[in-house]
Parts: C-alpha cells; structure tokens; sequence
C-alpha cells in the first residue's frame, strides 16, 4: 500500500495532478477516470490517499467521499476544487473530505496537502483501546517553533482520542489535521509572524525568523483535556495575535475555500465542533465532543 490514486474523468487533468505528485513526492500514483472507477480500484488495492476532483459523470466526487467514509474510512480523500464549485466542496468536506487544494494553487500546495495528510492518518500505528477504564486525561506541551514537532504531537494527540473513544480511525484523520493547522498557524503566524504574501515558501521564512529575537525566544503552549464527553484542545502563541473580525465566516461565503491564506481556519472551523479564541487573538481552543454525548 504505497500509492495514490487520482481521480478525474479529464485526462488532462489527470496526467497533470499525477505528474506534479510524482515530482514533488515519492510515490507512485494510479488514475481512475470516475468515483466508481475508484471504488473498484480501492477495493482491489487500497491507497494511501484519493485525490479527486469534484464534477465527474456516474459518481462524482461528492458521492465518492460519502462511500468512502462508510466503506474505507482509514483512506483520506483530497478534493480539488475549482473555481464555481465552494459550496459543493464545502458539502465534501462535511462529508469526511480530510483536505482541499484550489486547482489554482496546485503546484504549490499538493504536495504539502497529500504530505500534511498522511502524516496525520498513519494507519499502521497501533491502537490502545482503552476507553472502558480512561475517564479523563490533560495533557500539556510547551513546543519551539519548528513544524517537524508538529506531526509526533498530534499523533499523540490523535491516539488518546481514539483511546477515550471521542473519535474513531476516520475522525481522527480530521482532527488531526485541524490540530495541526491550528499549530502551524501559531507557529507561522503568531510566533514568527510569517505575512501571507510569504506562505508560498513558509519555511524558507521560518528558518530566518527562528534565529532572530524575539520571534526565537517565542514557544507554542498546547493543552488537551480529554474526557469520555469531549475534547478540548488549547493552541497559544506568544506572539501579537490578529483582529478576530478578519475571521472568515466559510458558510455565508464559501469561496472562502479558494482563498490558501484561509484555507487553514477553513478546515478547523470545519473538523471540530467549536472553535473559541481569545481577545487577542493568539489562543484558540477547538472543541470536539463525541458522538455518543451530541
């Protein structure tokens, strides 16, 4: 199990997703033309992950995501989106889509997406079930700015959910990417505070901004307080925080999704239940309760 599979029924845009995956990651890509192409082929091989666009005949990517979900929730599904097409792809993503990537901004951010993902759905780990005797656990984290502690901490993260059975194997995969965008933020734009005119290279920004003052004395508190009814994840920056009326609100303007700058606080407000910030502007607790208690 060491490929992808993308889907498109556009043969162009098939060579053109598979070709720019293949060049920036090392793994091998396999196409499918529909949804239901890509069914028979998960069910013959499981993918790592499904790249898929939206519009396609007989089933399209919508409906992929749903059987997905029910018949193949440890496989994360990336949808592309198009310009016109927000507000089915915000429906995805409610689905059980575990992230999007505008189809402007493909060269620049699938690779990081399909990486970012699979990071965070590491199906090979194991499992403690423990959910009938673990009642509550707080667990705390005091990170420097660096992204490459990001993944290790929300596997953490992710595996005592899944222990106190707030989420299962598929729900983890969006938790846990909202996490981990909620701590990129602070790290990127709290902390070193990285503007969005340098989020093509991030990091190249961040290597420079860690070794100055005062962005190199800053560190990333997270704090997680899980119980059988929910979870609550507390992110806190030291940096100067941001106007919490630039928020986008995705539901009354869903081309929000277009927008990579918003594209983070998009998937969190989406992945969680509730998402509660600070004056400032540099905390943010995510809440996500279980579904036995909703």
């Amino acid at each position: 199990m060491s490929h992808l599979l993308v889907v498109d029924d556009a043969a162009v845009d098939r060579k053109l997703v598979g070709g720019l995956l293949e060049n920036q990651t090392n793994y091998q890509v396999e196409y499918a033309s529909n949804g239901l192409d890509a069914m028979e082929q998960i069910e013959a091989k499981l993918p790592l992950a499904v790249i898929t666009d939206l519009q396609m005949p007989e089933m399209d990517g919508m409906q992929l995501v749903t059987q997905m979900r029910e018949l193949y929730p440890t496989v994360p599904a990336i949808l592309i989106t198009g310009f016109g097409s927000e507000e089915i792809a915000l429906q995805a993503l409610l689905l059980g889509a575990a992230d999007y990537v505008p189809k402007d901004a493909l060269a620049r951010e699938l690779a990081h997406s399909v990486e970012s993902v699979l990071q965070i759905s590491d199906r090979d780990r194991p499992q403690q079930r423990l959910s009938h005797c673990l009642q509550y656990e707080e667990l705390r984290y005091e990170i420097e700015n660096d992204v490459r502690l990001v993944a290790p901490l929300v596997s953490k993260l992710q595996q005592s959910t899944i222990e106190m059975g707030i989420v299962d194997q598929h729900g983890s995969i969006r938790l846990g990417k909202a996490i981990a965008e909620a701590i990129r933020n602070a790290i990127y734009h709290g902390n070193l505070e990285i503007s969005s005119s340098h989020l093509e290279h991030p990091d190249e920004a961040a290597a420079v901004r860690r070794e100055e003052a005062p962005y190199n004395q800053r560190r990333v508190h997270i704090r997680a307080n899980l119980a059988p009814d929910q979870a609550r994840f507390l992110i806190r920056d030291e940096g100067k925080g941001f106007d919490l009326g630039q928020l986008p609100d995705v539901q009354e303007d869903p081309s929000r999704l277009t927008q990579s700058d918003k594209r983070g606080l998009v998937l969190i407000r989406t992945f969680v239940d509730e998402v509660i910030f600070n004056e400032s502007g540099n905390e943010v607790t995510l809440v996500k309760i279980s579904p036995a208690y909703s």
